[in-house]
């Protein structure tokens, strides 16, 4: 992630800077802090995130495929060759899945697999906080979903997601 910032300062930055600091939120895609800079200023990191939110809910179902797609597999090869961002990284690590016996890493990579080919995204989860059981358990059981369902999903963890690394990056949530 980045420095911690004050939501004070936030709401001062120019555009360019707040893209910038808040560019990761929402993995590879600074596009959607870009499209909530116009609605500064800020009353609290709720309000910040309930506009980057509506930023990705408004965009058109190409944009939003994208942005699931920005997302990286879990236990997957990048996070094996070290080409996660680091709040990524970081994400994973919290749930164990830097240390997935063998047996978890295949059925990993097995689900990443079935996931995929059923989808045609990655299976996204707030994994922050979660053990590899729950995880996998998660994504058995998403994997019966249909494709609308599993979509809407995916968006709502990656606003969860984007609600967490907000917490991590805003140190006072006031103005």
């Amino acid at each position: 992630m980045t420095e911690t910032v004050t939501l004070k300062a936030l709401n001062a930055m120019p555009m360019e800077d707040f893209a910038t600091v808040l560019g990761d939120v929402f993995e590879h895609s600074p596009w959607v802090p870009e499209g909530a800079a116009g609605a500064r200023p800020f009353a609290s990191l709720e309000t910040l995130h309930d506009a980057m939110v509506a930023v990705v809910l408004a965009a058109p179902h190409p944009q939003k495929l994208a942005l699931i797609r920005a997302h990286p597999d879990l236990a997957g090869r990048l996070a094996v060759e070290g080409g996660l961002t680091r709040a990524s990284t970081s994400e994973q690590a919290s749930a164990g899945l830097d240390h997935c016996t063998p047996e978890e890493f295949e059925r990993f990579q097995s689900l990443n697999a079935a996931y995929k080919a059923k989808f045609g995204f990655p299976f996204v989860m707030a994994v922050k906080g979660r053990s590899r059981a729950e995880i996998l358990d998660s994504f058995a059981q998403r994997l019966d979903n249909d494709r609308e369902t599993e979509f809407d999903e995916a968006l709502a963890q990656i606003a969860e997601i984007a609600r967490l690394r907000l917490t991590e990056i805003i140190e006072d949530r006031r103005p």
